[in-house]
């Protein structure tokens, strides 16, 4: 285990320039979906897996 932070200080840089830049979130719906997005992202690079792969596991998962 890594004696700072650094790694949640870099789980919420995202989310604080999306609300720098854009002003915030238009709705509460709109931040939790953006956290779960940002969170399964993160989790797919953290664990070296293909990001653009994972979401599309994600997206066809209501398909079938």
């Amino acid at each position: 285990m890594p004696p700072d932070n650094n790694g949640s200080e870099r789980a919420i840089r995202n989310i604080k320039v999306k609300q720098k830049i854009s002003g915030g979130f238009r709705s509460i719906d709109g931040a939790d979906g953006f956290a779960v997005l940002r969170s399964v992202i993160d989790t797919t690079i953290k664990s070296g897996n293909d990001v653009f792969y994972a979401l599309s596991l994600i997206a066809n998962l209501g398909a079938e």
